[in-house]
């Protein structure tokens, strides 16, 4: 069972618990396809029978489509011939060069210019060796490119490039920037294609920028690679959240699991952007060398990938004048205020919650999260303490609603006799009944909700700490005592047996402050804890210490209303008005 499926099913099962017992039972008593400007003649399309290396839209022939990818570009025109000239270039030597500045490590070939490596270095991988690590190991890199020029293809994944500089980069903090330009030239033809990389120490961001010289290029075909490979230590956990993302000018963001790629899938532009996502982390690829340019992205080709979870995605971009073409890049953790900053709405790429729930959540997600962080930071407490300090001033703040939904009880318990009295008396008068219930409720203030409804209040904050653990990366990893990660779950399972524990303790002192209790709420008493263990024990240990922290801070109110109760029953039933 799905993990958001499981926690729904908790709330359902709480607020149906505060309904029921105040109502039922009350103590007794006593699409369209569009292209980018200038690309109005191209198809976004692949056949399935292809590994990309026939451009959208032309099929091209027989001999073209079985050719292998790693052959030298045919250039249109017929230069043909030239191509066995340029088998000498020692395609098959690769040199890597690095970029490395405070905040990552990427790795290039200059074999297609591509990027082989991305690590975090700000983040810890529970998979693999050291960091976060962006680019799967196992597949063929990202950012090769292609042109679709005249009816053909110039692949360039496979070409050799001359890299400047050769011994890559090294950025320091204090917002240095670096650049990386990778160029092909063609041995006989005058083709010359050129790819800029400039990278900000301080930033995920990279801008990219390049020309094509020397041909008409259409269309530019940009791989994103097959999807960022797992770094967290459930599985599960990664395998659904892994899918590409795109933001579609008119229709908005959607995005599709990996694992539920078959064939060839084809997303019709255009688009602001297209991402792959994990479950903390994202690689984007944004229209546009900067926020102010307006461009958008023609389409995305989504392909089974060779291994599972992954799909190979490819963007494309109509050339400009020239064949010149920019954009940017993301390569990061999934930080609300980073994404924000890159705009076109790049923040939603993991929205947090349902989408119905969605404009109530976000907000009090950012609240809670702007609290979270500030007693992180101001009291210089781990995250774990602030759980449990977060827990105590929520029943802190929500004392007066408490106050109130438990004395509401209160009056509900004693006016209980007086409904049961003018039931009996009008039973065969609806028309009276409902007089004298509307004169009760005026003159003793009897409303059956009104024990419930003030104790709903607290749950928005329940349902979005929920998605606070399931995607804010500041959580990621924390430690806390015994637990190795407030994200995940409590591999002891003390804390989902100790919210049961506190879960049946706030009950039974509630249970005997009754002077008499039915069989439905006794097994209440026993049934929902054991049900909330059961649903909680797979949440995260962070959301368990919270909740556990709350209940333990209400029994002292619980307690003194249960007093309260006593008090309330002493002094005897209430009458009826004349």
């Amino acid at each position: 069972m799905r993990t958001e499926i499981r926690f729904l099913l908790a709330v359902v099962l709480m607020i149906a618990v505060l309904v029921i017992t105040n109502v039922m039972f009350p103590p007794v008593p006593p699409e369209a396809p569009l292209l980018p400007p200038g690309s109005d003649s191209v198809q976004v399309a692949l056949p399935s029978d292809t590994e990309g290396t026939v451009p959208p839209g032309q099929a091209g022939s027989e001999e073209e489509r079985t050719e292998p990818e790693s052959r030298d570009p045919v250039i249109p025109g017929g230069a043909e011939e030239a191509v066995a000239e340029g088998e000498g270039q020692g395609r098959g030597s690769q040199v890597l060069v690095s970029v490395r500045g405070p905040l990552y490590d990427f790795t290039f070939s200059n074999l297609g210019a591509r990027l082989v490596s991305a690590r975090l270095l700000s983040f810890h991988s529970f998979t693999f060796p050291g960091s976060v690590e962006l680019v799967s190991p196992d597949g063929n890199g990202a950012l090769g490119a292609r042109i679709l020029v005249a009816g053909d293809t110039l692949d360039l994944r496979e070409l050799p490039f001359e890299v400047e500089p050769a011994e890559g980069l090294r950025l320091s903090e204090g917002g240095e920037d670096g650049t990386l330009r990778f160029i092909y030239r063609h041995p006989t033809h005058p083709f010359t294609y050129e790819v800029t990389y400039t990278f900000h120490s301080d930033s995920y961001v990279v801008q990219v920028s390049g020309q094509a010289r020397g041909i008409d290029g259409e269309l530019l075909l940009i791989d994103l690679g097959s999807g960022i490979p797992f770094n967290e230590q459930r599985e599960r956990d990664e395998t659904r959240a892994s899918a590409y993302v795109v933001n579609h000018v008119q229709q908005g963001i959607r995005a599709q699991s990996l694992n539920r790629v078959t064939g060839v899938q084809v997303e019709q532009g255009p688009f602001l952007w297209a991402a792959f996502k994990s479950k903390y982390f994202v690689f984007a690829l944004l229209a546009g060398g900067t926020e102010e340019e307006e461009a958008y992205l023609g389409g995305v080709i989504a392909q089974d990938g060779a291994g599972d979870n992954q799909a190979d995605l490819t963007v494309t971009e109509a050339l400009a004048g020239g064949g010149s073409f920019s954009f940017r890049l993301f390569m990061g953790p999934q930080e609300f205020a980073r994404l924000s900053n890159l705009g076109e709405d790049m923040q939603n790429v993991n929205p947090y919650g349902w989408k119905f729930v969605r404009p109530i959540v976000r907000p009090i997600v950012g609240i809670i999260m702007a609290v979270l962080t500030f007693l992180h930071e101001n009291l210089k407490i781990g995250y774990g303490w602030v759980l449990i300090l977060f827990g105590v001033l929520m029943r802190v703040v929500l004392f007066p609603l408490n106050q109130k939904a438990m004395r509401s009880q209160i009056k509900n318990m004693a006016v209980q006799p007086l409904i049961q009295e003018i039931q009996a008396k009008y039973k065969d008068n609806p028309e009276k009944l409902q007089k004298e219930m509307m004169k009760l409720w005026k003159e003793h203030g009897y409303n059956p909700l009104g024990g419930c409804l003030p104790m709903l209040l607290p749950w928005p904050v329940l349902i979005a700490l929920f998605f606070v653990f399931q995607n804010t990366i500041e959580l990621r990893g924390v430690p806390f005592l015994w637990l190795p990660d407030l994200s995940a779950p409590d591999p002891l399972f003390i804390l989902p047996a100790f919210l049961g524990i506190s879960m049946f303790l706030l009950q039974w002192v509630s249970m005997r402050s009754m002077p008499q209790t039915n069989q439905q709420m006794k097994m209440m008493m026993y049934f929902m804890p054991i049900m909330m263990v059961f649903i909680f024990f797979q949440l995260a240990s962070g959301l368990n210490l919270y909740y556990a922290t709350a209940n333990i801070a209400t029994l002292p109110q619980q307690i003194w209303i249960a007093g309260e109760r006593k008090k309330a029953q002493a002094k005897g039933p209430l009458t009826l008005s004349k």
